[in-house]
């Protein structure tokens, strides 16, 4: 939701209250709801809690939620999440690099929620010069947040996930496939619902159940891979800075090489590899939707 359709809204909520006589049309309540909007649009960056903006206006926690929600149409917190996204959007969209933007927004502390749980394994060198031989993949097409989700399979766990817009189906099933040629495919919607459904809902990211990842690449992908996982949801890494973290720092342009051909995004997560300025660079799956996984995290941090 914009910052402006949300005050269209808050409007709109607030003469149907008055014309309705549910609640309080002048003073307490309306006094209320407007001082909190303006101490989250003014001071959205100190990300203030349910119990700071509640007892700044004389209300409980649960009766400001309530009070609020009746009358803006959505929570405190899910305005404070619009607000910080509206701004961090219009950052990144002037051009302000992705660090700077987090940093600009609140977002530079510790995250509040940890990244995806993920177990992981390479296959052996010698399996991935096969290029899949012998080995089955299941695969099927889920809906997601950032559009049509390619998921792909193996008796060990997640060895491949990409995006696609609808209708793009086959030139997607072909770009993955084509990085293990020699492998038996299998459509198989039922073997890869489950990770479906794991992966796009935080609620199930636990440390007890960990997600199951196989790698299929190059010794050294998968070291890059394996770095990308080190990188916490809201923050961002060069390309320089991953090459310095494997041993090899001299070899920037080759680990950028290995980031675009990472076939588990979202997962690995390869959208928060950066440029050596911090600014956004291409995505194997768009630059767009590279800014929509970044902007879902973004929320998912505010709202945790």
């Amino acid at each position: 939701m914009t910052i402006l359709a949300f005050k269209e809204t808050f409007v709109m909520n607030a003469q149907a209250a008055v014309l309705q006589n549910e609640i309080t049309p002048v003073g307490g309540d309306y006094e209320t709801v407007r001082r909190v909007i303006e101490r989250i649009s003014v001071d959205f960056r100190d990300q203030p809690s349910l119990e700071t903006l509640a007892g700044e206006v004389g209300e409980t926690p649960s009766g400001l939620q309530k009070l609020f929600t009746r009358w803006a149409g959505l929570s405190p917190k899910g305005f404070l999440q619009a607000v910080t996204l509206n701004h961090a959007r219009r950052l990144l969209d002037q051009g302000m690099p992705l660090l700077d933007a987090s940093l600009e927004v609140g977002m530079s502390g510790p995250g509040r929620l940890h990244d995806l749980f993920v177990s992981h394994e390479a296959m052996s060198p010698g399996d991935y010069k096969t290029r899949g031989a012998g080995l089955t993949i299941r695969y099927g097409f889920h809906l997601s947040p950032f559009g049509v989700a390619l998921i792909m399979v193996t008796e060990r766990g997640l060895a491949g996930l990409s995006f696609n817009d609808a209708g793009d189906e086959r030139a997607a099933f072909a770009d993955m496939s084509g990085r293990w040629p020699n492998a038996g495919y299998v459509e198989d919607m039922g073997a890869t619902a489950p990770y479906a459904a794991r992966i796009f809902d935080p609620a199930r990211w636990r440390a007890d159940q960990p997600l199951q990842v196989v790698m299929i690449g190059t010794d050294f992908q998968v070291r890059v891979w394996r770095a990308l996982l080190e990188i916490p949801m809201g923050r961002a890494r060069s390309y320089s800075a991953i090459a310095t973290g494997i041993g090899a720092p001299t070899a920037s342009r080759a680990v950028g090489a290995a980031v675009g051909a990472n076939p588990l995004s979202f997962v690995v997560p390869c959208h928060r590899a950066v440029g050596k300025s911090g600014a956004l660079t291409g995505y194997h799956w768009g630059l767009t939707r590279k800014r929509a996984i970044l902007g879902w995290e973004a929320g998912q941090l505010a709202a945790g």
